[in-house]
């Protein structure tokens, strides 16, 4: 640009030479992990109680038989969570802390298979806990089940009930 041009106002107007990506609201860690306590309790402990108690009958029979009884579990607890994701987008303890569940690509909330896949992922990187900690080093907060499932966890608007995105 020359000096006379900028003077005489005859700028060309110059457009944006890189185009910002706008930048999703992310969840912390503090935030998904108090949802993921409440949903132990509001979800995860009701049928812990009913798998134990009424279909096992007992502790020691769960003892006895630990991993019929944890399948027991974990397929309910799935299928709740996984309808959760697919039909809301959150769970209560989502909910209750603002997150929602979202496509990376679409920005809505994720089909059934990437839910499933979400809950699958989530559950073999519990076995395995190193894959928790791959959050914390990066901006995005995302953990390798979200990574791997294609979803992350974002803060929604407070107070509104459509949860839009900011």
């Amino acid at each position: 640009m020359r000096w006379r041009d900028v003077k005489q106002n005859r700028i060309p107007e110059q457009e944006p030479k890189t185009k910002q990506k706008q930048s999703l609201p992310f969840a912390s860690h503090p935030d998904k992990i108090k949802a993921f306590i409440t949903d132990s309790f509001l979800l995860a402990m009701p049928i812990f109680y009913v798998v134990i108690y009424l279909v096992m009958g007992d502790l020691k029979s769960f003892n006895s038989d630990m991993l019929m009884g944890w399948i027991y579990i974990i397929v309910p607890l799935g299928i709740v969570n996984i309808l959760f994701y697919t039909i809301a987008g959150q769970t209560p303890g989502m909910k209750a802390y603002d997150i929602k569940v979202i496509d990376i690509k679409t920005k809505e909330k994720p089909s059934f298979i990437l839910s499933f896949l979400r809950f699958f992922f989530f559950n073999m990187t519990l076995l395995t806990i190193f894959g928790l900690f791959i959050s914390f080093f990066r901006k995005d907060n995302r953990g390798i089940y979200d990574i791997l499932s294609g979803t992350t966890l974002i803060v929604t608007k407070k107070g509104q009930n459509d949860t839009k995105v900011l």
